[in-house]
């Protein structure tokens, strides 16, 4: 079972009995004491389903956790990083290959990886990171008791402040376009969440969907006539904002994205997520089940702690519009 093997990890953690060390020692699996003494290395396998500036970030994040937990990368931790290019069946091979590795625990980054690592590794705990929805995705059965062996964190964003932000940046928007990928259980939750904050302010929201990054540019030439653009936490999106940001400075179309990654890329403000904060942040998960014994069942699901306001003045007069002077006060964080 899953919770003995989690169980026993606690055991070797704590350098308990004699007994149990032997039980363990044919296991590799020991987290590691780095209060001094000798230290037994823990592999961690790490599947990202495709590289992006958001996806990269939470990978560096999380290293970054046990760095500063004093794991030395090579000695008492070993990364072994695997990236599925948007393949869904590269990303099930990755999750059968931690399986048969027998990592000591395993991140997977983004929800189509995630869903594959819950369905092949059963018997090691799986964290995840820049999942939206966990219980939409058939990760957990719920986000305060998770239940199983698998948690992590939640890149849900604060969907009705971004739409906020657009009616503050551009007052007399009436209609809000939307591209994200058809097969992202993500990106169709913040499609509802993006509907019912437009309403509020009396918007319309169209949409356009995608089955690659390929289609981004005719998808959002789809679009017609609308006032802004709403960019999703999508993997597709996110590895084809410039498409998507093209496409608006040559029609002078607001853009306002779900993260700081679309800002870099050209949209002209967020109220979002810092994804090295949110990697870092799962990175503490994985350390407390690794080295204090944590039940991932009992873990509940973390949302980010940190929401930052994010603008690039330059990319906003690209596309047509100037930047209130409130807003550019209150910035967390200036793109140039």
């Amino acid at each position: 079972m899953a919770r003995t093997r989690f169980q026993t990890r606690a055991l070797g953690v704590a350098g308990l009995a004699a007994a149990a060390a032997l039980v363990l020692s044919g296991c590799t699996s020991g987290s590691g004491d780095q209060g001094g003494g000798d230290a037994d290395s823990v592999t961690i396998g790490i599947s990202q389903f495709v590289q992006h500036p958001a996806l990269d970030a939470a990978a560096e994040g999380f290293k970054q956790a046990f760095i500063d937990a004093g794991y030395v990368e090579g000695e008492t931790v070993t990364f072994d990083v695997k990236n599925a290019n948007a393949e869904v069946a590269t990303a099930t091979t990755i999750a059968q290959t931690f399986a048969s590795d027998g990592v000591d625990l395993a991140l997977a980054i983004a929800t189509p990886s995630a869903q594959a690592a819950a369905q092949n590794l059963t018997d090691i705990p799986v964290l995840f990171t820049a999942v939206t929805d966990a219980v939409a995705a058939d990760l957990v059965e719920s986000n305060e008791k998770p239940g199983g062996n698998v948690t992590g964190t939640s890149d849900l964003s604060p969907v009705a402040d971004q739409i906020d932000l657009i009616t503050e940046i551009k007052p007399d928007t009436k209609k809000i376009g939307m591209v994200y990928g058809s097969g992202e259980v993500n990106s169709q939750v913040q499609v509802e969440l993006a509907r019912e904050a437009a309403k509020k302010h009396g918007i319309e929201v169209v949409e356009a969907t995608v089955t690659n990054a390929s289609e981004l540019m005719q998808a959002t030439e789809s679009l017609g006539d609308v006032d802004a653009i709403y960019t999703p936490s999508d993997n597709l999106v996110a590895s084809g904002i410039g498409a998507i940001v093209g496409v608006a400075e040559d029609k002078g179309i607001l853009v306002v994205g779900s993260d700081s990654t679309h800002v870099e890329g050209g949209a002209a403000a967020t109220v979002g997520i810092d994804y090295t904060k949110l990697g870092k942040q799962t990175g503490e998960m994985a350390i407390r089940i690794l080295k204090d014994g944590a039940d991932p069942a009992t873990m509940p699901v973390e949302t980010s702690k940190d929401l930052e306001l994010t603008i690039n003045p330059d990319a906003a007069k690209r596309l047509g519009v100037t930047l209130p002077d409130a807003l550019v006060e209150r910035a967390a964080n200036v793109v140039k």
